[in-house]
């Protein structure tokens, strides 16, 4: 399986001269690239147009990346949909659909597991094993179309793992993503958050592309930050806000804070007016994410009351700011809550 070409990573043009490399006519590559990426077949199979001898050819020399769907819970309450896939290694990822009145949105695994042991994500509990291929990210999305018979418009890169820890692999999964010749997403539909890789936000900024940059922020100063994530150890929270302002700089779009509010840790009167001043001037949004408790960690939800205030004092201090709503909490919609139950059951 090793030396076989992950021929779903390959960009058009790539495509075309792996083609032409087997013996093809140079338009193969065009029909196989549709077959791969707009209607998304599962088997080589399937590519009826292509000759039967070209599809004994392309199984011998390639690998066809289709995730295997192992599990999914619907919520009750608001038909999210969380996915459970498994890769051909065996390893298993987690997908999550959104349904939203402007389109359905799907918010994807960059890794299997991750290795930046943020103190609030059940992805983190068991380190890092791999990050994903351009393929394996793709096919969430693909796989999840398939299952629903609809379009998604909006990708997240924010599931299990950190996207700037896969940097390569992502850059050209968002280069396939928005081709024209497959899925054709607008950049302008595309989030990738990221924990703070200071190095490899500014290199993201540097590919001026026009995709929403989300930072897990969730604290208003360096030792909150260093209680919560350890990748403050790293870049201290100062320079990760001007990586943040230099990418609007670059890109000129508004960056996203995320915030998980966790009771009595980080959602004080004093956090509000520490974090107002932190990003003051920018040009940003603030997105406040009240935690999802799991059970491997004590860390409680903010009640109500004191998320309404901390989103005041924030708009008090002209900041742009809103409480995200909370999808699938009937089912383990939260980040690597199902694939963590998955390897418990398997073990």
């Amino acid at each position: 399986m090793k030396n076989k070409m992950d021929i779903k990573s390959l960009n058009m043009e790539e495509l075309t001269a792996f083609v032409v490399g087997l013996g093809e006519k140079k338009f193969r590559g065009k029909q196989l690239y549709e077959w791969l990426h707009v209607r998304q077949a599962a088997s080589f199979d399937e590519m009826t147009n292509l000759s039967k001898e070209f599809r004994e050819r392309l199984k011998e020399t390639c690998e066809l990346v289709c995730l295997r769907q192992v599990d999914v819970q619907i919520s009750a309450i608001d038909g999210t949909r969380k996915y459970l896939f498994a890769l051909s290694d065996g390893n298993v990822i987690e997908s999550v659909l959104m349904r939203y009145k402007h389109g359905n949105s799907v918010c994807i695994s960059s890794q299997v597991g991750c290795r930046m042991g943020c103190r609030f994500y059940a992805s983190t509990l068991d380190g890092l094993v791999r990050g994903l291929a351009p393929s394996e990210m793709l096919d969430q999305i693909y796989r999840i179309s398939k299952d629903i018979g609809e379009r998604i418009s909006n990708v997240v890169v924010m599931g299990t793992g950190e996207p700037m820890d896969n940097f390569d692999n992502l850059l050209k999964f968002i280069e396939l993503l928005t081709d024209e010749n497959g899925l054709h997403i607008s950049q302008r539909n595309l989030t990738v958050s990221t924990c703070g890789i200071v190095p490899r936000m500014r290199e993201l900024a540097d590919q001026k592309l026009a995709i929403t940059l989300a930072l897990s922020l969730h604290a208003s100063n360096q030792k909150k930050r260093l209680s919560l994530m350890p990748v403050a150890n790293k870049y201290e929270i100062h320079e990760v806000v001007d990586a943040c302002r230099y990418y609007f700089a670059q890109t000129g779009r508004r960056v996203t804070f995320e915030y998980s509010l966790v009771g009595g840790v980080n959602d004080t009167d004093e956090d509000a007016a520490e974090l107002s001043q932190l990003i003051r001037g920018m040009n940003c949004h603030v997105n406040l994410i009240p935690v999802n408790p799991i059970k491997e960690r004590d860390y409680v939800q903010s009640d109500t009351e004191s998320i309404q205030a901390f989103k005041a004092k924030l708009e008090k201090n002209g900041i742009n700011v809103t409480v995200r709503r909370e999808m699938g909490r009937d089912i383990d919609g939260a980040c690597g809550q199902l694939r963590r139950k998955h390897m418990n059951i398997e073990s």
